[in-house]
């Protein structure tokens, strides 16, 4: 629950939520520096790779060289045999002198579509009939480069370069030229250094045609899970994979001879030519930085402009709601104009309220000196009009009339008792009902028992503060039933009457007035006028309460229920 909320006041912070437009507002910024940092990343790999691509065909320039002349030549030696292969041996010897001037091939030839060659390098007559290689280039006569282990003629590990011959549109024949690897290598620049793994040449099919570390070697760097023959389609390319043994290679494929023979290099994972250096690896993180540089700064301004004095002035005004104590000093000269103007207009607003606040408080201390002032006069002149009437009970003649002066005259006291503790309690709202009740009933004990009377009496109030306007009704209620219990217990047998009294809440804004007392004889009690009664249930109307009256076993008990809310209530006039 507490992680809730501060999670949920942090969010509504003013920082975080700056902070989090600011984030929106950059990022369409931050887009484009992403956009363009792929795009950088990409050129920058695309460079990588065109630099591998021309490492590669520089590393394989001998080969190159010498494939694409063996091409050139088959092509043109086709238009030869064409004229000369019904003259055998003149077709040879024009043969043997292009191989000693080219001085490359092991051995040029055409073979015919009955796989004999009598037409060749060598002057001698060769069958090829029954060899695989040539039974491929029967069933599809195409031009081509095969690797051959050992050449059926020179007994030496050759390329064959063949090419198809056609006169009038119809297959008549081949074009073989074998180029030994011996040629290839000596031809080949030793001086190129470069940090590859493996330099190799294939043909259309994947087939190894030649290899500058060996052939162990090129087999061993041949990646494992691709088929080089899916490769040889498209134009020049790097790609990734993992060589026979599982290492991690990189590999570039350049065409040679378009559709024919490709040259095929092997690099390790982390060479030079792929790194693309460490400004594009933090280009990558550039958007990033950017962004959280951005929001760095904003908190810091954030902070330094707006935060730490909107907080000192929140501290400020909370330090005037606690204690009403003004700012000692203000924010300062470089505080934004706005929390300056902000910061006037509370200090203002403040020795406004304090303001205000005096001349109330001054207000409020007259107006409570002069209802002490009135209920203090009230009370004196209750006095003096029981005075009054004390000397007119002395000169009354009969009983009857002396009784209903002193019945009044303990009204009189009674309510003269209520503006007392009114005047001489600092709250004129509210009084102690126990302090009250306790005086009214010692000074009605005080006149209506004789001396030496054996009347037990028991009184226990709780303490219930209850408004003014209850005081006055309570205590002549409570006037009425000592009265009443008082006439009541004087006929009761010496040493048997009691009168108790007891004031207790009952519930939240409840409270109960119980009044107990002894009857003893009803025969000898003067019969009266039903007065008290009436007024004892026009007092329990006026505080809102509820009365029940009920004699058993010889005693008299009154419960009189009435709330005593915290608030003002409706008070009924009588």
């Amino acid at each position: 629950m507490t992680s809730g909320f501060f999670s949920g006041d942090l969010m509504r912070g003013l920082t975080i939520r700056v902070l989090l437009f600011l984030s929106l507002a950059l990022l369409p910024i931050g887009l484009i520096a992403v956009v363009q940092t792929r795009q950088i990343a990409d050129q920058s790999r695309e460079s990588a790779e065109l630099s591998l691509i021309a490492v590669t065909e520089q590393a394989s320039a001998a080969e190159r060289r010498v494939i694409q002349e063996a091409f050139g030549a088959a092509e043109a030696l086709t238009s030869i045999v064409r004229l000369r292969r019904d003259d055998p041996q003149e077709c040879t010897d024009f043969l043997r002198e292009y191989k000693q001037a080219s001085d490359i091939y092991s051995l040029v030839g055409f073979v015919g579509l009955d796989g004999k060659m009598t037409c060749s390098s060598t002057g001698q007559e060769h069958d090829f009939s029954e060899v695989e290689n040539f039974r491929t280039l029967h069933d599809n006569p195409v031009r081509r480069a095969m690797p051959v282990t050992q050449g059926a003629v020179s007994k030496q590990v050759i390329t064959l370069i063949n090419a198809p011959v056609y006169e009038n549109r119809e297959l008549i024949g081949f074009m073989a030229l074998s180029i030994p690897q011996d040629a290839i290598n000596a031809i080949r620049e030793t001086n190129d250094k470069h940090s590859n793994v493996a330099m190799m040449t294939l043909n259309k099919k994947g087939h190894i045609l030649t290899t500058e570390n060996g052939l162990e070697t090129a087999k061993q760097e041949y990646p494992a899970d691709i088929a080089l023959s899916l490769l040889t389609n498209q134009e020049p390319s790097v790609f990734f994979s993992k060589n026979a043994v599982g290492e991690e290679r990189a590999y570039a494929i350049v065409p040679i001879v378009p559709d024919t023979v490709y040259a095929l290099s092997v690099w390790p994972s982390d060479t030079p030519f792929l790194d693309t250096g460490v400004s594009t690896r933090l280009s990558a993180l550039l958007p990033i930085v950017m962004w959280v540089a951005s929001l760095v700064v904003a908190f810091w301004a954030l902070n330094r402009l707006a935060i730490n004095h909107i907080r000192k002035l929140g501290r400020q005004m909370r330090r005037f709601a606690l204690n009403r104590t003004l700012p000692r000093g203000t924010l300062g000269s470089s505080v934004p104009t706005e929390l300056v103007e902000m910061e006037a207009a509370f200090i203002g607003m403040a020795e406004s309220i304090l303001r205000d606040e005096a001349t109330l408080e001054d207000s409020l201390r007259q107006k409570n000196i002069l209802l002490k002032e009135v209920h203090h006069r009230v009370k004196n002149n209750l006095q003096l009009i029981s005075s009054i009437m004390n000397m007119q009970i002395r000169q009354a003649k009969s009983e009857d009339a002396r009784f209903v002066l002193r019945r009044l005259q303990e009204r009189i006291l009674s309510l003269a008792t209520v503006h007392k503790n009114l005047y001489q309690n600092d709250d004129l709202v509210r009084v102690d009902a126990s302090e009250l009740l306790r005086e009214i009933v010692n000074q009605s004990l005080s006149i209506g028992l004789a001396s030496g009377g054996d009347v037990q009496v028991d009184q226990s109030y709780e303490t219930i503060e209850i408004d003014a306007d209850d005081a006055a009704p309570l205590t002549l209620l409570v006037s009425e039933a000592v009265t009443n219990a008082l006439k009541y217990v004087a006929t009761v047998a010496p040493g048997k009457g009691f009168i108790s009294l007891k004031l207790s809440y009952t519930g939240p804004e409840k409270a109960m007035l119980e009044v107990r007392n002894t009857i003893g004889n009803p025969d000898e009690v003067p019969t009266g006028t039903g007065l008290g009664s009436r007024l004892i249930l026009a007092f329990t109307r006026q505080l809102n309460g509820h009365v029940e009256i009920e004699t058993k076993n010889g005693v008299y008990e009154m419960r009189v229920d009435f709330p005593v809310p915290t608030d003002s209530k409706m008070v009924y006039d009588y």
